[in-house]
């Protein structure tokens, strides 16, 4: 699979089996973060890998409603940095553009593994790091729910998320945005 097949494969399915998570695994997702461009390479990316299944049963304490979904999880990446591990260039804070950049290139490279692997927004900050040790200054961005796709619909989820495991959702045209050599 190239990246371009890899762009147009990657979907935020919420209906999943367990996958076996290796060392290798890990090593293969952390070294496809590594790689990405960060200001001035500072990588100001960090990570928690979580598979051990009591920890992963801690995590789903974090998970909002309508996250359920993602007790099915074989692995809950949380995704954190902060301001002071990156470029700071006048009111410009680099910190979120790189690690998302980083994050993106796991996604990817999950998603060309056979992997799903689902970012999402719904969980406590708070609770993910006292779960997982972060530290307070550290922004948690996101988590990422990984695990493989099922062809059987997770019976947890609601009409909108059933819609949206069996089509993709609606993107934008480029004209809505994309703007060429002006902001209009």
């Amino acid at each position: 699979m190239n990246v371009k097949e890899a762009i147009e494969t990657r979907r935020a399915y919420r209906s999943l089996e367990d996958v076996e998570i290796t060392d290798e695994l890990l090593d293969d997702l952390a070294l496809s973060a590594s790689l990405a461009p960060s200001c001035f390479n500072y990588q100001p990316w960090r990570y928690v890998f979580v598979s051990d299944k009591a920890i992963l049963e801690k995590m789903h304490e974090a998970l909002s409603q309508g996250n359920e979904w993602a007790h099915k999880a074989s692995l809950i990446i949380a995704v954190f940095s902060q301001k002071d591990l990156d470029c700071v260039i006048k009111d410009r804070e680099y910190f979120l553009f790189d690690t998302g950049m980083a994050t993106a290139f796991l996604i990817l490279r999950a998603t060309e593994l056979g992997l799903v692997a689902h970012p999402i927004a719904g969980y406590s900050p708070k609770k993910v790091r006292e779960i997982l040790g972060i530290p307070e200054e550290m922004t948690v961005i996101t988590l990422v729910i990984v695990g493989k796709k099922s062809e059987e619909l997770n019976p947890v989820l609601s009409e909108d998320q059933v819609n949206r495991e069996k089509a993709r959702p609606e993107r934008k045209s480029r004209s809505e945005f994309v703007y060429m050599n002006k902001y209009q």
